[in-house]
């Protein structure tokens, strides 16, 4: 059985699958290297349900924003396919594919890089409108004065351009710009990290807001995992182009299967010096192995705390399978085992 559907026959249907990976591949091939590749995603099953927020964690380089370009059909599968709403988006192309579009948006990591600067504020926002030629120019504007005022802005800053802003008000730009076309789903690349920690709760807030009012659902991908638990429903773990580990928000954090989630967790500062100082965070050993040459059997055994090498760590890829509460998963051979 795939993991994508022991994952189905495991977690409670509250609410439809609205966006489902399986077996989801994508290689870039490095030129000089004798025909490698770099395996940044390396066969990822996963499920989101409508109307939840799955929150997608790991070191960088593992794959996040990779398979964000994937589900959002920026990039091309090398293999595997993803579904929306029961529709294959991961082979359509032209018009197919732009219909989709429209349903699925996504709001980058860095709020500056990802406004042209040569654009004003209510060209920016009324681009996705153009592009799908919703309304008349007078409808366009007053839809953009309406998403300025729904993300916290002025309505009108219009003709303001994106350097007149600061960090998190431009963040709210781009979060008015995803809203415009009215998506149901969208992907969130590292929105908050780029932004001070009191500007990341306002953001997270005005998230949490739009998803409540407009029954959105969220790929929210973050590396500060004090984020991640605020704002997921469930949580996904990537370690080297794979997921780990997958759960809903209290299982992952009090209870974690995998060892990497485990040592991700030991990370996380807490707010209380007397805590804190007596702590012992989990120390990995040794780098992150190169994606285009991952170790065999299990990718985390070099670095793992309860490896058993040479052994079936070393030899044996372990399935993604169900441990601990009902509806986690975890790829590991001992899992729970600390």
């Amino acid at each position: 059985m795939q993991a994508a559907e022991r994952q189905a026959a495991t977690v409670a249907k509250t609410d439809p699958i609205i966006l489902r990976v399986e077996g989801a591949y994508k290689y870039f091939p490095v030129g000089g290297l004798g025909g490698l590749s770099v395996r940044a995603v390396d066969g990822v099953d996963l499920e989101i349900r409508r109307g939840e927020t799955m929150g997608l964690v790991g070191e960088s380089g593992c794959g996040k924003s990779t398979l964000a370009r994937l589900i959002t059909a920026l990039l091309p599968v090398t293999g595997g396919k993803i579904t929306f709403e029961g529709q294959t988006i991961s082979t359509l192309r032209g018009r197919s594919l732009r219909r989709i579009r429209r349903k699925i948006q996504m709001i980058f990591q860095d709020p500056f890089a990802s406004l042209d600067p040569r654009m004003t504020v209510g060209d920016i926002i009324a681009e996705p409108l153009d592009n799908f030629n919703i309304g008349n120019h007078k409808q366009r504007m007053a839809r953009v004065q309406e998403l300025l005022r729904l993300v916290g802005l002025n309505p009108n800053f219009t003709n303001r351009y994106p350097h007149e802003f600061s960090g998190g008000q431009r963040q709210r730009i781009g979060i008015a710009r995803a809203l415009a076309v009215n998506p149901s789903f969208i992907v969130c690349d590292e929105a908050v990290s780029a932004l001070d920690v009191s500007i990341q709760a306002q953001i997270i807030n005005l998230l949490q807001d739009l998803q409540r009012e407009f029954h959105l659902t969220y790929l929210f991908i973050a590396h500060d995992l004090a984020v991640v638990r605020h704002l997921s429903d469930r949580i996904a773990v990537m370690y080297l182009g794979k997921v780990v580990e997958t759960a809903d928000r209290r299982s992952i954090y009090e209870a974690p299967q995998h060892p990497y989630t485990r040592a991700l967790l030991s990370s996380i500062p807490v707010p209380d010096p007397g805590i804190e100082r007596n702590r012992a965070p989990i120390t990995l050993k040794g780098e992150i192995p190169s994606p285009v040459n991952p170790p065999s059997g299990c990718r985390f055994h070099p670095r793992c705390p309860i490896a058993r090498a040479p052994g079936i760590c070393s030899d044996q890829e372990p399935p993604l399978e169900p441990h601990g509460h009902a509806g986690q998963l975890a790829a590991c051979h001992f899992a729970g085992q600390i």
